[in-house]
């Protein structure tokens, strides 16, 4: 063990005098994630929309709507309303631009509803703004068919009182389960994503330092060395684990600070990254066991990264991908490594993400392996 250790910390001493490390496992990935979180903040944010109310009526049945129905939507947060005291200051807030859509009850409304003759309540949309119209117009119909229904119920029973109309139940109710987030947010997105991105990058600096040893001449000085070879191999995996867990910890904590992401219980996210950087190490690893010379593993190692990279969704937000993108994305750790921190999202969300801290051990396991048993030939002086 103390063989692994002093090899990990000479390679580490040497990594550390190398300024661009710094550069590429800390300073460009978390700028990029910053200026990706720029250009596209306020993207992910819902917009409220405001709505006028010109009540002329002022009924029992006009402040239903704007007391219950709209003042609850206000209350939960989905809309903000304008009072307006006629038609034409209603309109004049939508074209301010001000309001998005109004509603105008004329006067007469109540009674004519309490009385089982026609009643008319306008609204007045926005044509640039025909999402907002399109749900005040819902309202509004919904609020329309909800009335209907208690006119032919009281009808049925051959007619009644104000208070007995308020009494009737309503024909269907919705109950809100509102869900736990299980989504990263652009700026958490972009920084998770470009943390993993690099990290490819950062760990081919472990277990390739050893072709870097063989075309120096120092792989000859270690295996001369009273050492099995084993713990070369394992020093240089380690060597390049401890960038990759530093590299992310530092990545996650910075965006954490300067970005305000959130990105769950520190024992999930502390699992998770372990595991992501294992199975970073794992492949780069593989992929340095095939090549011949320092300059090819490297070449090769970045196109494999960059593929990975895209494929799983580091630049395009995974509740944005789709159809067959989709599918491929799951054959990458940077998927699952993403999925994990989205899991770990929201008021119930788990400890750890156990499907993926799992799937990223198994890439781990699977891709060390095989470049353990390369090894041999990398050994060779």
């Amino acid at each position: 063990m103390r063989t692994i250790l002093l090899i990990s910390g000479k390679d580490l001493r040497q990594r550390v005098r190398d300024k661009s490390l710094f550069l590429l496992a800390i300073v460009v990935p978390f700028g990029l994630a910053a200026i990706f979180s720029l250009v596209f903040k306020g993207v992910d944010t819902q917009e409220v929309a405001t709505f006028a109310v010109a009540d002329q009526d002022r009924g029992q049945i006009a402040t239903t709507f704007t007391g219950q129905v709209l003042g609850g939507l206000a209350r939960d947060g989905v809309i903000s309303l304008r009072t307006a005291g006629t038609e034409q200051e209603a309109r004049a807030l939508i074209d301010r631009g001000e309001a998005r859509a109004a509603y105008v009850i004329p006067a007469g409304f109540s009674r004519s509803v309490l009385s089982g003759q026609p009643a008319t309540l306008h609204v007045i949309g926005d044509v640039d703004a025909q999402i907002a119209t399109f749900v005040a117009r819902s309202v509004a119909e919904s609020f329309a068919a909800e009335v209907r229904y208690v006119q032919v119920a009281l009808a049925a029973k051959g007619g009644g009182t104000p208070q007995e109309a308020a009494a009737v139940p309503a024909p269907v109710t919705v109950e809100d389960l509102t869900a736990d987030r299980r989504q990263l947010s652009l700026s958490e997105q972009f920084a998770a994503g470009m943390a993993v991105f690099f990290l490819f990058f950062t760990v081919q600096f472990g277990f390739s330092s050893i072709l870097d040893e063989r075309r120096d001449g120092t792989l000859a000085r270690l295996l001369a060395a009273p050492v099995p070879r084993y713990t070369i191999v394992l020093a240089k995996l380690l060597s390049g684990i401890v960038v990759g867990v530093v590299s992310i910890a530092v990545l996650l904590t910075a965006a954490t600070l300067l970005l305000g992401a959130r990105w769950g219980n520190p024992v999930g996210v502390g699992l998770l990254v372990v595991a992501g950087v294992l199975a970073a190490s794992g492949i780069m690893a593989m992929v340095a066991g095939v090549a011949r010379t320092a300059e090819q593993a490297s070449n090769v190692e970045s196109i494999v990264a960059v593929l990975l990279g895209v494929l799983g969704g580091v630049f395009i937000p995974l509740q944005m991908v789709s159809g067959v993108f989709a599918t491929l994305s799951f054959a990458t750790p940077h998927r699952w490594f993403l999925q994990g921190l989205a899991d770990l999202h929201g008021d119930n969300a788990p400890v750890v993400a156990i499907v993926p801290v799992l799937v990223l051990l198994g890439f781990a396991a699977v891709t060390i392996g095989i470049a353990l048993l390369r090894v041999g030939r990398m050994l060779r002086p």
